[in-house]
């Protein structure tokens, strides 16, 4: 049997992954996690053989966990699990070292496949990451934009902002304070060279984080 630690804060997205997950037939969940850092703290105690975590999460987001489980447990293979579907977080992702890219939308058809694949040594990204990966590749340094100097929190807090989201709804979804929303804002808009929210708004969308 694949054991597997599931990772997400939504209680009902959880469940409905578990018996996906459990009617495989050849694999079960041996932790479910609420929060980054206590994924983090799963993956290290329970040993699974293969991590799915969800990239929005209270606390440490997934790529963060990925990032950490790098260097404390190397031989732990992480897939990401995300509603984000922008080249931003898939790049992310791939620098934190993970080895599957699921979106939410394919996961009932994808992330058994997606686990076995990963157990196995290899990757698993979908047809549409893959042609993201190769056109990113293809372009090279010269294609590099000002979204690349973002960390994946900190484009999560863009996402918010630009949807209209107070600081004090963004620190409570992410479990940080508001104090540090406000850090992240002060950050987004220097490396963007931006103004206030309003110029946020208009540059994610142009940006296509978020719908116009």
């Amino acid at each position: 049997m694949i054991k597997v630690l599931l990772a997400d804060d939504h209680s009902i997205v959880r469940a409905g992954l578990v018996r996906i997950i459990e009617e495989s037939g050849d694999m079960r969940v041996v932790a479910e996690a609420a929060d980054g850092r206590e994924a983090l703290a799963f993956a290290l105690r329970q040993r699974p053989d293969v991590a799915v975590i969800d990239i929005s999460m209270p606390g440490l987001d997934g790529i963060d966990v990925a990032a950490r489980l790098r260097s404390q447990a190397p031989d732990l293979p992480v897939i990401i699990l995300t509603m984000y579907e922008e080249e931003q977080y898939l790049v992310r992702a791939v620098e934190a070292g993970v080895m599957g890219y699921v979106t939410k939308r394919s996961a009932p058809a994808q992330l058994v496949a997606a686990i076995r694949r990963v157990h196995g040594g290899s990757r698993y990204f979908s047809a549409e990451a893959t042609e993201i990966l190769a056109l990113r590749l293809a372009r090279g340094a010269g294609g590099r934009s000002a979204l690349d100097s973002l960390s994946a929190r900190e484009l999560q807090v863009l996402r918010q902002l630009a949807l209209g989201q107070t600081n004090r709804e963004i620190a409570a979804a992410y479990d940080i304070s508001v104090k540090t929303v406000d850090t992240y804002r002060f950050r987004l808009l220097k490396k963007l060279n931006l103004r206030n929210n309003a110029e946020i708004s208009r540059f994610a969308i142009q940006n296509n984080l978020i719908e116009p």
